[in-house]
C-alpha cells in the first residue's frame, strides 16, 4: 500500500480541531501565526505543544524568544485566523484587516482580545519532526472566557452547531 500526501491530509481533516494563534513580541512588534496542531501534554508540570512548519516565518521567532502565547480562537474569530494562516502578512493591518487587537502580559507576550482562552507559554524544548519542529512550552499563565470555540473540520471552518459562513 502506498501513501500519498494528499490522501494523509484528507483523513486528519476528518479529526476536527480548535483554531489558535501563536503570538510573540519582536522587537515591540507582534508576531503571529495561525496553528491548529496544538495539544496539551501535561499537567505536572503544565505542559503543551505546537507544530510548525520549518518555513513558517514564526519558526525561527520561537526558537529565538522562547516566550509566545496560544490564543484559543473563539467562533467569531474566523477573520483573525485566516489573516495570521497567510504567508505574506504583517501586523501593521491585523486591526485594520481582521479586527485583531491585542493586549500585553506582564512579560510583553502579545495577548489577543476575546480569544476564548489564553495561555503565556516559556519554550522548554524543541525536536525536529519531518518538515516541522515540535515546541514544548512550560504554561505560566491563563486566561479563559466564556463562549464557543472555532473549530476546523474536513478544511473548513465551523461552530459547535456546523459551518461558519
Amino acid at each position: 500500500m502506498s501513501l500519498d500526501p494528499a490522501e494523509f491530509r484528507k483523513a486528519m481533516g476528518c479529526f476536527a480541531t480548535g483554531v489558535t494563534i501563536i503570538t510573540l513580541d519582536l522587537d515591540g512588534e507582534v508576531h503571529g501565526m495561525t496553528a491548529n496542531a496544538f495539544a496539551s501534554v501535561s499537567l505536572d508540570p503544565l505542559l503543551v505543544l505546537v507544530c510548525v512548519d520549518h518555513t513558517a516565518r514564526t519558526h525561527a521567532h520561537l526558537h529565538a524568544k522562547k516566550r509566545f502565547g496560544v490564543n484559543i480562537l473563539a467562533e467569531n474569530q474566523r477573520a483573525i485566523s485566516q489573516y495570521y494562516a497567510r504567508p505574506a502578512r504583517t501586523h501593521d493591518s491585523a486591526e485594520e484587516d481582521a479586527g485583531a487587537l491585542f493586549d500585553r502580559t506582564a512579560k510583553g507576550t502579545p495577548m489577543l482580545h476575546a480569544a476564548l482562552a489564553y495561555l503565556e507559554c516559556r519554550l522548554q524544548s524543541a525536536e525536529d519532526a519531518g518538515d516541522h519542529t515540535i515546541f514544548i512550552a512550560e504554561v505560566e499563565d491563563v486566561v479563559v472566557r466564556k463562549g464557543d470555540p472555532l473549530l476546523f473540520f474536513h478544511g473548513q471552518y465551523r461552530g459547535i452547531g456546523g459551518e461558519i459562513k
